[in-house]
């Protein structure tokens, strides 16, 4: 995979103010309203919140810090030798077909689709300004059969969404933006909620104290 040497465009301040960290409920959903504007969204992974709507919520803005955060230790990525096997058959690569990536993730016969085209917009927006990033897997015929979005700043890779069409190919991306992030001095991969997906490849929980914690860290310390 080739790297990401092209710095993102300075998106300048949000018009908007997130709650201060000691002010969230210790429910995952810590602010309402606002937009998905470019310095909305980077404030808002700056600060541990990412956007995600609520069907209890149509037509506002959710903002989310889950408690505890799932986060994907690099050390801890677990590879199985099966994996391994599989991962031969694919060629992974980033930033070559964003848009496919992120419409594949919001296909509405998903089970709990929520990635809407206002969401596809905003993030779509995002990786024209170098901030948003896809990570695709081909197969043999040059195939796209899975891959994953989602933001970087600085050391945090803030993991939004997956998908597969063939078997593992999901986590041969994961393999892929391990390896790039190990490659280019990244140390924080947030991936919002442990899932048991998630769990049996290295993912773990920490709490939000914590994740903010290592956030500052990676925004202070990386590339």
């Amino acid at each position: 995979m080739t790297d990401w040497a092209t710095r993102p465009v300075d998106v300048g301040p949000s018009r908007w103010s997130f709650p201060p960290p000691a002010l969230w409920p210790d429910d995952d959903v810590v602010a309402t309203g606002g937009d998905l504007e470019p310095p909305t969204l980077i404030a808002a992974y700056r600060s541990g919140i990412f956007p995600m709507s609520l069907a209890a919520m149509p037509g506002v803005m959710v903002w989310w810090s889950p408690n505890p955060r799932g986060i994907l230790p690099l050390d801890n990525l677990r590879v199985t030798r099966s994996l391994r096997q599989s991962a031969k058959r694919y060629e992974a690569r980033v930033d070559t077909c964003f848009a496919d990536v992120i419409r594949a993730c919001s296909d509405p016969s998903r089970e709990s689709g929520w990635i809407s085209d206002e969401f596809i917009d905003a993030y779509s927006t995002l990786h024209r300004l170098g901030w948003a990033h896809s990570v695709e897997v081909f197969d043999r015929t040059g195939t796209l059969m899975g891959g994953l979005y989602g933001v970087r700043v600085n050391g945090l890779f803030a993991g939004e969404s997956m998908f597969y069409r063939q078997r593992d190919a999901s986590k041969v991306a994961l393999i892929g933006l391990v390896d790039l992030m190990r490659h280019t001095g990244m140390t924080l991969l947030d991936v919002q909620w442990q899932t048991k997906h998630l769990e049996s490849l290295g993912a773990i929980e920490v709490p939000r104290d914590r994740y903010l914690s290592l956030l500052r860290e990676a925004i202070q310390t990386g590339p």
